[in-house]
């Protein structure tokens, strides 16, 4: 006869446990919480912040050995990086993403991995811009699935047609990630587009017209409040105005520009804009 309290403790055991949950994301959906949102600071400008945010998700990825996000965290780590002015850095984790990625990932994000390379070779002036394109249409093919590394691999391929002079081009490409973005609600990156938009058509000598995409660039960074972005559309404003010799705009752009830099904490670059803006 099996004892009373033995049977309870089965009964128990069987009945009044809480499911198996199986497979555990807990630590994973943390990372990728704070990956999102250190792209999104990055976006923004925030660039220490956005290192601190990936830092932490990149260490949860490799605490949970889950091969994706150890890639996606290394990509925007090098991101950041880049733009800290840590070149030799950068390089080094896109090259350790891109190494995972050949053993554990998938084709998919082994081309994202070469699509971040190649856009550092082409700022940092390694590698030239035709190249680049070529490279980044191959590397087009496998990237099916997720909409924003094909936006930014049309990015890449505007930015390279950009610096052979190839305007049209170069605008077409990057209305194609202005699509993504717009239909997407990824309003930061709506703007950056609309910002690389505004550079193009300036280069080509069309003032206007790059001054309205750089309102636009303004309408989407006002959406959501991203200081940077608006300091920087407002001092490509002035740029422009220059360019088209129109003084007294011009001075007002550098003006907001400045204001805002001013209001963000951002001395240095406040006074650039109060002394382009006395020129």
């Amino acid at each position: 006869m099996v004892p009373v309290f033995l049977v309870f403790f089965l009964f128990a055991s069987c009945s009044s446990a809480p499911k198996n949950p199986g497979d555990v994301f807990l630590l994973r959906s943390q990372a990728e919480s704070m990956l999102e949102q250190g792209n999104r600071e990055a976006d923004r400008g925030n660039y220490e912040n956005a290192l601190l945010l990936i830092n932490e998700s990149k260490r949860i990825a490799i605490l949970v050995d889950d091969p994706s996000l150890r890639v996606r965290t290394g990509l925007s780590r090098g991101n950041v990086l880049f733009n800290l002015g840590q070149s030799k850095e950068a390089f080094d984790e896109w090259d350790v993403a891109l190494a995972e990625a050949e053993k554990r990932g998938t084709p998919e994000l082994v081309s994202v991995s070469r699509v971040h390379i190649a856009r550092g070779n082409l700022l940092s002036g390694k590698m030239e811009a035709q190249p680049v394109i070529d490279q980044v249409n191959k590397e087009l093919v496998a990237i099916k699935d997720d909409q924003l590394y094909i936006a930014f691999s049309w990015l890449v391929i505007g930015l390279a047609q950009r610096e052979l002079g190839s305007y049209r081009e170069a605008e077409a490409s990057v209305t194609r990630s202005l699509d993504v973005h717009e239909k997407g609600l990824y309003f930061e990156q709506a703007a950056y587009d609309w910002f690389v938009i505004a550079s193009i058509r300036s280069l080509a000598g069309n003032y206007d017209s790059s001054l309205q995409a750089l309102q636009s660039a303004i309408a989407f960074d006002r959406r959501v409040e991203n200081s940077w972005g608006l300091a920087s559309d407002w001092r490509a404003m002035g740029d422009v105005y220059k360019k088209a010799n129109k003084d007294a705009e011009s001075r007002e752009a550098y003006q907001r520009a400045a204001s805002i830099f001013r209001a963000m904490g951002n001395d240095a670059d406040a006074q650039a804009m109060e002394t382009r803006a006395q020129q």
